[in-house]
């Protein structure tokens, strides 16, 4: 059971603070290409991506994540040769790829923080009856999303493993840690970034804590 990320959206929808799991990596695929390389690759928001050709795992939407062990660094290794060029060069064949999902950058979490404000919205104009509480959960196969508004708007978004237990009681422990450690500070402006050294040690403690046995009881 793992607990993947959290993210913490203020009353109008900006992304105030995110946490991803130090634990959790991204599931990639290594393989050695002959000339020509059967994949299409494109450069997207500066990242080089498979277009298309799907095969041995490899997806389209994934992201070169290095070649022959240099790390890639958006469109360019990290030795700064161009990714699209090196793959077009013949001579450097046969040629070692990894590729997966790529991280998410701070523009697209900022994205993605907006569109489940606005989610939640929809969710709560949906329900047949008034005072709807919004979205509290979705579920893929991969992944569940626990949603928790609190009285003043603000919004605490868990995403976890499917089989992941005690997520309400987890839920209320980061509502304390923000109470605590970011309402109280008195150098912290309400609905703006958290940027608190003594937040981000609490809430480490809180997930280290949450796959134990106990924790709803606590």
């Amino acid at each position: 059971m793992t607990i993947f990320s959290i993210y913490i959206i203020n009353k109008a929808g900006s992304l105030i603070y995110h946490y991803d799991s130090p634990t959790v990596g991204r599931p990639s695929v290594e393989k050695t290409f002959s000339y020509p390389l059967e994949l299409v690759l494109k450069v997207f928001d500066e990242k080089v991506v498979v277009a298309f050709g799907e095969r041995d795992g490899i997806k389209v939407g994934h992201a070169v994540l290095g070649i022959n062990g240099i790390p890639a660094e958006g469109r360019v290794l990290a030795d700064k040769r161009d990714i699209l060029e090196v793959l077009a060069t013949e001579s450097n064949y046969p040629i070692n790829i990894k590729f997966g999902r790529p991280h998410l950058t701070t523009n697209e979490r900022i994205m993605l923080a907006s569109m489940l404000h606005s989610l939640f919205a929809i969710g709560s104009q949906l329900s047949p009856e008034p005072h709807s509480s919004g979205i509290q959960s979705l579920e893929t196969d991969t992944f569940k999303l626990h949603c928790h508004q609190t009285m003043t708007g603000v919004k605490f978004v868990i995403i976890t493993d499917p089989k992941q237990s005690h997520v309400d009681a987890l839920l209320k422990k980061l509502y304390e840690v923000y109470s605590d450690y970011a309402l109280k500070n008195p150098f912290y402006s309400l609905d703006m970034p958290i940027r608190a050294e003594l937040f981000d040690v609490n809430l480490q403690a809180v997930m280290e804590q949450a796959d134990k046995p106990g924790l709803g009881n606590n």
